[in-house]
């Protein structure tokens, strides 16, 4: 069967992307999102100088830029991975590589790691993608799995010790990284664009066909769309954009690791994702910021126990907001909105 053109059917009302609330009467974001969005690009902009640790925001934008990633397939192809730590790690042992042993610089090195994660998506996605529901997480949980196994055994990986004392170098060779403010203001311009290449992706007609595959995978094929194509489209972008996450990490904090390439790395994501709402544009974001902020007060406070205490905090969240604090606040926003 032939392949249609990426427009979405006459039939198939033009969705609203979910976390972004739509003036219905002027198109576009309201004015409330539209302040919310310039007052946080504010505070970002200004973090440095108002006694925000550089390297802590960057640790989140970075978390914050892998769980959009995840975002996209899960929110908005519906395709659960348990196994997205194997492109943020990976990448992150690729890039801290290449910088460290052959002397790359940061943006060669941080390529290479985004490449290496897209064709390790595209791998991932050619084995799993005709899978679906608890078939397609426990394929992708099953390929992580040897990743990791991969990152223990590999040389060039430092095995139990990671990659240590990864340089940043100097940004073509010319802005030198190793200035906390400057790393931030690289870091944050990345983590902009993606954010917004994200909601362009979404909000573009092939966002609109992965809605519909997410909502009616089979009505998605009696249109006439080749449904695989899309959804491994879908898991390739994401794969890289992780991928780019994990390599930022090692920049920022100068070092990769087994626990970026473990299980419970995936498991992180996935908890960033539904804490703040799956489906969501900003959700991911709060998500990941309420994690890393918890880790970063309370461990050493309580030790392991933080797990613990972000365990407790997610099954209440489950419980008493479905939809994740931004999906639970767009909802309640949608409620009180007048009808006409």
């Amino acid at each position: 069967m032939s392949s249609p053109s990426t427009t979405v059917p006459a039939e198939m009302p033009p969705a609203e992307a979910p976390g972004v609330a739509v003036n219905r009467h002027g198109g576009g974001m309201s004015r409330t999102v539209r302040i919310t969005y310039l007052v946080l690009l504010v505070v970002a902009l200004a973090a440095p100088l108002i006694g925000l640790y550089p390297v802590f925001v960057m640790k989140l934008l970075c978390f914050a830029l892998f769980a959009c990633a995840f975002n996209l397939l899960l929110g908005f192809t519906g395709l659960l991975s348990f196994g997205h730590a194997a492109f943020f790690g990976f990448a992150a042992y690729v890039t801290g590589w290449f910088i460290k042993v052959q002397g790359w610089t940061p943006e060669l090195g941080i390529l290479a790691g985004v490449v290496v994660a897209a064709l390790l998506g595209l791998l991932f996605g050619l084995v799993a993608i005709r899978r679906q529901g608890i078939y397609f997480a426990m394929i992708t949980l099953a390929l992580s799995q040897m990743v990791f196994f991969l990152c223990l055994q590999a040389p060039f990986t430092g095995g139990e010790d990671g990659l240590q004392g990864v340089p940043r170098g100097n940004l073509f060779g010319l802005i030198p990284l190793l200035d906390d403010t400057v790393m931030y203001y690289f870091v944050l311009v990345i983590f902009l664009a993606c954010f917004l290449g994200i909601l362009r992706i979404v909000t573009s007609p092939f966002g609109q066909v992965l809605k519909m595959i997410r909502e009616n995978e089979p009505r998605a094929i009696s249109l006439g769309y080749e449904v695989d194509r899309y959804k491994l489209l879908a898991f390739v972008l994401s794969a890289a954009l992780a991928g780019l996450a994990g390599s930022l990490k090692t920049l920022v904090m100068k070092f990769a690791t087994l626990s970026d390439v473990h299980w419970t790395m995936s498991g992180e994501v996935i908890l960033m994702s539904l804490l703040g709402g799956v489906g969501t544009f900003f959700g991911p974001v709060l998500g990941s910021g309420l994690v890393i902020a918890l880790q970063d007060m309370l461990a050493d406070k309580v030790g392991e126990w933080v797990t613990v205490i972000i365990g407790v905090i997610f099954v209440v969240c489950v419980l008493a907001f479905r939809k994740g604090v931004v999906g639970e606040l767009l909802a309640w926003r949608e409620r009180r909105a007048p009808r006409h």
